[in-house]
């Protein structure tokens, strides 16, 4: 009898995609839009993301520009960057504003080293929870009778080689993340 790992290997993907998307907001000293993902300007009585109100550009290594469609809402999104509190200044000009990525202290860089570390740690807990799930379940099919001894032992050692993929590959984009931090 084999075991429908579907909606496991979702789950596992899932895990992998909010790491990444979790780690791409994590500031370095080089400028990167994935940082303002997560800031909501208020426009229109609705709250709306940076993308959805204005292009954005990098500028330079420590620089993005940021170009309004609609030139009223730049104090509506400086307040909102502001308000953010990522560390980033802002400069309203004719063209828009410039988000400006100070230079990172060394003891910064290990804070957000560490925030990252976290961030891992989140995902990875989340899955061995869904580890747990497809063992426990395992083991009622085993108890059941609905799958034999070696069935449920051979699932049980699937799953924990799905588990180790996944853990190696939150590892790399971890390793990676924290390489860039502590360059």
């Amino acid at each position: 009898m084999s075991y429908d790992f579907n909606q496991f290997k979702k789950q596992l993907a899932s895990a992998e995609e909010w790491l990444k998307k979790e780690l791409s907001q994590i500031r370095t000293g080089q400028a990167s839009p994935a940082i303002l993902d997560a800031v909501k300007v208020e426009i229109y009585g609705a709250p709306m993301s940076i993308k959805e109100v204005a292009s954005v550009v990098i500028e330079s290594a420590r620089t993005l520009r940021i170009a309004p469609w609609d030139k009223s809402q730049t104090k509506e999104i400086e307040k909102a960057i502001t308000v953010a509190d990522l560390g980033l200044s802002v400069v309203v000009d004719d063209q828009g504003l410039r988000v400006m990525f100070p230079e990172l202290t060394g003891e910064r860089h290990q804070q957000i080293a560490k925030s990252a570390k976290e961030k891992l740690e989140e995902a990875k807990k989340e899955v061995r929870g869904y580890r747990d799930v497809i063992v426990k379940d395992l083991q009622m099919k085993e108890k059941d009778g609905e799958m034999g001894k070696d069935d449920a032992f051979r699932c049980k050692n699937d799953t924990q080689k799905l588990v180790d993929d996944i853990n190696k590959k939150l590892d790399e984009m971890y390793a990676k993340k924290e390489k860039e931090l502590l360059s």
